[in-house]
């Protein structure tokens, strides 16, 4: 309109002048040139008025339609308004926060309503990939979720299921066979990557009543070390054995008093027991961040960790290579029960408070990568069963998801004991009420299995009365534990700093 506006004037101006017009008369014009410019000027804020009042008629349509339930547009809700209503009209509270809500909508909200709360709030959250706790009869908590938490009788469905695979020794040495490569394969580790040449880390030697500790690290990859601390006894002759003592997911890592006095009592008996980090935890966070260890490769690293442990005790002269152990706790139990099932080098497991077929590890360094997929799907107890005909201590708890260990999964285990005809060398020990630790009692059960079957001795750690005395056991500060110094100020320079940095190294590993 504007540019038409200019051609007729433009036109107008020249066909006056051609005919000569008058002063007065282009004045004239020019008067009737600018009330068509005002003219003009009060068009264009008509339409733009008229524009936003049809943006606002859009907008108030959309809006009608948002709220108007039909099918043309899904019946849909927004999540928030959902969750109000099922609180209304059951009775109930759901606790939630503003960022778990925002931006979500149900499909079909009404029509997901049933007479039970349950099936309800189940039928409206499941679309969404979310779910909800049950703290107490009538307050729930909304959670994303959890693949990694099932039902569980559902958990006993799929092991039952499992255990149709195999009816002897024969077939499940086949059912193995199928699974152990590949959980190599879904760990990125088929092949293993280069081992590094470099020697370890070693610090100067304390020691205490019986015992003495150094800290050790080793190098896995390029520039990446697992750190520990070696608990070994002061007077030993010959091999002796050695148990392998990840931590779990519990503050303050492996520098806690009950992981110093467990390794520090397994060392009074006469064994060497190795506390490491998992990644990203402990002394391992000078190089990573703690936010790593929740990553999927934390998984693959840790795995990688141990085996490299088992590679550097097995070379030296004072291991008994046929009284290798692990037993670690929580997630650590995950861990356990996972290298066992990798690697024949470890002879015996003890996961503590860890396995269970309606839960498969809460944490990416546990299941982050697709070690449950193997054998065309597998769980935890399945991994466990690996471990047959070895000697393999299950420890549980009433507090957590091992609470029904001794109801189905723990006969499950004995059953694939049996197939060797060693049913007695699975055992477990239910403690209904404890809770998710590795305290005293769950020690004593860890001291006593040890004792069976690696020959220790026991007499060295008990009192007049035939009690566990863990009393002279020294607890040193964190510190101590250290490998790379107080600030980290012994840690090589070549040291792979940061996660991006590992993400990087490991394919370049993998490929020599």
């Amino acid at each position: 309109m504007i540019d038409l506006t200019r051609y007729v004037i433009s036109r107008f101006w020249r066909s006056s002048l051609r005919e000569g017009t008058t002063r007065q008369s282009i004045l004239s014009r020019k008067i009737a040139l600018a009330d068509e410019k005002s003219t003009l000027a009060m068009t264009g804020r008509v339409l733009r008025y008229f524009a936003i009042l049809f943006i606002a008629y859009i907008s108030a349509v959309n809006n009608l339609s948002a709220q108007t339930q039909n099918t043309d547009n899904l019946y849909k809700k927004p999540l928030a308004e959902v969750l109000k209503e099922i609180q209304t009209r059951f009775k109930v509270q759901i606790k939630y926060s503003e960022p778990q809500v925002k931006d979500k909508f149900v499909n079909y909200a009404e029509w997901r309503f049933r007479a039970n709360v349950d099936e309800t709030i189940s039928n409206v959250l499941a679309p969404l990939d979310m779910k909800v706790n049950k703290e107490r009869p009538g307050v729930y908590k909304l959670k994303e979720y959890e693949y990694y938490r099932w039902e569980v009788q559902d958990g006993w469905a799929y092991l039952d299921s499992l255990a149709t695979k195999y009816h002897d020794q024969t077939s499940w040495e086949k059912r193995k066979a199928q699974i152990k490569p590949e959980l190599y394969q879904a760990l990125l580790l088929s092949p293993l990557p280069a081992k590094p040449n470099s020697k370890p880390i070693i610090t100067a030697k304390r020691i205490f009543d019986g015992y003495s500790v150094e800290n050790i690290a080793l190098e896995i990859l390029p520039g990446v070390w697992i750190n520990g601390s070696l608990y070994k006894p002061l007077n030993f002759k010959g091999k002796i054995p050695l148990v392998l003592s990840p931590d779990g997911h519990w503050e303050k890592q492996r520098f806690r008093p009950d992981c110093q006095i467990r390794c520090a009592m397994i060392a009074r008996m006469g064994a060497m027991a190795f506390s490491y980090d998992l990644f990203a935890w402990g002394e391992s966070m000078l190089q990573f961040k703690y936010e790593d260890h929740r990553k999927s490769l934390a998984q693959t690293v840790q795995t990688l960790g141990g085996i490299r442990i088992l590679d550097y005790f097995s070379a030296l002269k004072e291991t008994d290579t046929a009284r290798i152990g692990i037993s670690g706790g929580s997630g650590a139990g995950s861990h356990s029960i996972l290298m066992t099932a990798m690697d024949d080098r470890i002879k015996l497991s003890a996961p503590v408070v860890a396995m269970s077929s309606y839960f498969y590890g809460g944490c990416p360094c546990e299941s982050g990568m697709p070690i449950h997929q193997c054998g065309g799907g597998t769980d935890n107890v399945e991994l466990a069963a690996m471990a047959a005909p070895r000697p393999q201590l299950l420890v549980s708890d009433g507090s957590d998801w091992t609470a029904h260990t001794p109801e189905h999964d723990f006969p499950y285990l004995q059953k694939m004991y049996s197939y060797y005809g060693v049913k007695d060398k699975v055992e477990n020990v239910h403690l209904p009420d404890e809770k998710h630790d590795f305290g005293i009692n769950k020690r004593i059960a860890l001291y006593d299995f040890l004792i069976k079957n690696f020959k220790l001795n026991g007499t060295a750690v008990k009192d007049k009365n035939g009690k566990y005395d863990e009393s002279k056991v020294t607890i040193e500060k964190e510190n101590a534990l250290y490998v790379f110094g107080d600030k980290g100020e012994r840690l090589p320079k070549n040291a792979v700093m940061g996660f991006e940095n590992l993400e990087k190294l490991f394919p370049l590993s993998t490929s020599k």
